[in-house]
C-alpha cells in the first residue's frame, strides 16, 4: 500500500538520498559541474520544502512530490522502486488536492516525458533552457485544462 503524507523534519536525509538516486538514474545528460552544483542547491533546499512523500512497506519513503498552486514543480522516485505505482499516486494525490495540473520535463529524459503523457499530460510548449539558465531543453506539460503560461 501506498500512503501519502506531508513531509517532515526527519525526512530531510531520505529525500536528498531519492532525489540523488533518481538524477543519477535518469539525468545522464547533465555534466559533472551542474550535477555537482545541482547538488548542492537541492541538499540547501529539499530538507525544507513543504513536500508529499509517498510512503511504502510501513516507513519507507519511496517518493516525493513539491506542488506550488497547481504546479507540480518536483517528483522524485526511488530507481529502486520505478514502476510499482509511487509516481503515479503522488501526481493522483495532487489532482485530487488541485485539479489540472502543469509541469516541466527535461527533453532528454524520455521515461519522464512518458510516464507523464501515460499520466494525459499534453505538450504545451518547450523551452531551451531549464529554470537555472542552464542548456538542458525543457518540455512544458499540463494535464486537464491547467494553465499553459
Amino acid at each position: 500500500m501506498i500512503e501519502i503524507i506531508a513531509s517532515q523534519p526527519g525526512h530531510g536525509d531520505r529525500v536528498i538520498e531519492i532525489w540523488r538516486s533518481a538524477v543519477d538514474a535518469t539525468h545522464d545528460f547533465l555534466s559533472p559541474e551542474d550535477r555537482q552544483s545541482l547538488d548542492h542547491e537541492v541538499s540547501e533546499f529539499l530538507p525544507q520544502a513543504p513536500l508529499w512523500l509517498a510512503r511504502v512497506e510501513g516507513d519507507l519513503i519511496a517518493g516525493f512530490m513539491m506542488v506550488t498552486g497547481r504546479h507540480m514543480d518536483a517528483l522524485f522516485i526511488d530507481p529502486n522502486l520505478h514502476g510499482r505505482g509511487v509516481g503515479r499516486s503522488l501526481v493522483e494525490h495532487a489532482i485530487t488536492l488541485h485539479g489540472d495540473l502543469t509541469t516541466d520535463v527535461n527533453a532528454q529524459n524520455p521515461g519522464a516525458i512518458a510516464f507523464y503523457k501515460a499520466l494525459g499530460f499534453v505538450e504545451t510548449g518547450r523551452s531551451d533552457r531549464d529554470d537555472q539558465g542552464r542548456a538542458y531543453p525543457i518540455i512544458h506539460l499540463a494535464r486537464g485544462g491547467a494553465p499553459t503560461d
